[in-house]
């Protein structure tokens, strides 16, 4: 039985963080795992900073794929997903960190609801990596009406399991949060998500120019309502409402 988990990470220009991530995923309690680096042409010394990781450790586990030009992160995660040989796919953010104990509990979660769809609680970090005390809870299931208002699900907290969701349906759209469109798409397709409410991740926020400039995000928000779900401007405008009230409340 394949129990292999597949780690897909995106890189770019993430040379300050990687190691330290790459460090979280050594550390795991799990250890039956892959971690893919899909290093995008990054301007900085992450590849070098991957490459001599590899070569210090002398770890096969760990495979950097390089991409032939800068071509951002849903193509990034897709060629991921594309090599894995893990029948579990868990994403992991270049800067992010999980708790050594984050796989281990996430599989036995999925396996108790016999899911193939989970996702975690996290907590802001500071640029350090440093928890802020801010955890983010997560609701027991999310179904797709229930999702398209509640954007809880986080990246570094996701793992699909591929024996219920075909690995080629798992292919991020090239549309800005590429990965909230990929949640909606499984979800519409009748999946339910699991959260398990527990902190298992650091989200550091520090440098992360999209995530923080706040009226991207609206906009970001609203073309996925408006083009990637192809809803009406009323219907639109309801989900956006819930959407701000519950980001606001994630926050403070």
């Amino acid at each position: 039985m394949n129990e292999l988990i597949s780690i897909i990470v995106p890189v770019y220009n993430a040379e300050k963080f990687i190691r330290e991530t790459m460090d979280c995923v050594m550390a795991q309690t799990y250890q039956q795992w892959e971690l893919l680096l899909v290093e995008d042409r990054s301007s900085d010394a992450s590849a070098e900073v991957i490459r001599r990781y590899i070569e210090e450790k002398g770890e096969p586990r760990i495979r950097m794929l390089r991409q032939s030009s800068n071509q951002g992160a849903a193509r990034a995660r897709n060629r991921g997903v594309r090599e894995a040989a893990g029948r579990y796919i868990a994403y992991l953010d270049a800067d992010d960190l999980w708790t050594p104990d984050k796989l281990e509990r996430e599989l036995k979660f999925m396996r108790e609801k016999d899911a193939a769809f989970v996702f975690t609680g996290y907590e802001f970090a500071d640029e350090h990596g440093v928890g802020t005390g801010k955890v983010v809870h997560v609701p027991e299931t999310l179904n797709y009406s229930q999702a398209l208002s509640n954007t809880t699900i986080f990246t570094s907290t996701v793992m699909f399991d591929t024996d219920k969701i075909p690995k080629d349906f798992l292919e991020m759209p090239e549309i800005k949060s590429e990965d909230t469109a990929l949640w909606w798409k499984v979800l519409r397709e009748g999946y339910i998500a699991y959260g398990l409410d527990e902190n298992t991740t650091e989200y550091r926020r520090a440098g992360r120019s999209l995530s923080s400039n706040k009226l991207e995000a609206l906009r970001r928000i609203w073309n996925l309502y408006r083009k990637a779900e192809g809803m009406s401007i009323a219907s639109s405008m309801r989900h956006f409402c819930f959407w701000a009230l519950r980001a606001v409340r994630r926050r403070l």
